[in-house]
């Protein structure tokens, strides 16, 4: 998946907490993080990612991630459901 197609996607969803969530329930199909993140803050939903074999994609910035998901703010993670 492109990052500029990542908007328009109906089972996007943003956020480290929400991220998190996706993950422990086993829905999640794809992970995008942004690689200029603190990484006490991705650290755990990478750990999980690995863990349950989804798929990471990294992005440059959490500027162009927020951008990429038609926010207005930088966003360490997002994920795709199934």
């Amino acid at each position: 998946m492109q990052l500029s197609e990542l908007a328009k996607n109906p089972k996007l969803v943003v956020g480290v907490k929400q991220t998190t969530k996706v993950l422990m329930n086993n829905h999640a199909r794809l992970i995008f993080v942004a690689k200029d993140a603190e990484q006490h803050v991705i650290r755990r939903i990478i750990q999980l990612a690995t863990e349950k074999s989804v798929e990471i994609v990294f992005v440059e910035s959490m500027k162009d991630l927020g951008k990429a998901c038609n926010i207005d703010v930088g966003a360490a993670t997002a994920v795709i459901e199934k």
